[in-house]
């Protein structure tokens, strides 16, 4: 695993120094960002940024599972996740 995180400030910080835009500016950027995308995934859009990422709703269907600590069968829910794909610029530059 990596040693090295980058935080939400930091990230506003590093994308304001490259574009030469205010860190307010950014950050309104990634708000808009992360709302536009959350509601896409809500709606069951797949959004794609090419050579980038792709992020996409999927279904879970409804599964029997066991408790672990009494070993009783129990009956989970259908439900929804989110699949992140890593697109090949994404994948190159963690080469």
């Amino acid at each position: 695993m990596a040693d090295k995180s980058l935080n939400r400030t930091e990230l506003v910080a590093a994308v304001a120094a490259e574009s030469g835009q205010s860190q307010a500016t950014v950050n309104g950027v990634l708000d808009a960002l992360f709302s536009t995308l959350s509601t896409s995934v809500h709606e069951g859009t797949k959004v794609t940024i090419p050579g980038w990422l792709a992020v996409e709703r999927t279904h879970r269907a409804a599964r029997q599972g066991r408790n672990p600590q009494t070993g009783a069968t129990i009956q989970i829910a259908a439900s929804f996740g989110v699949k992140v794909s890593a697109g090949s610029k994404l994948k190159a530059a963690a080469k």
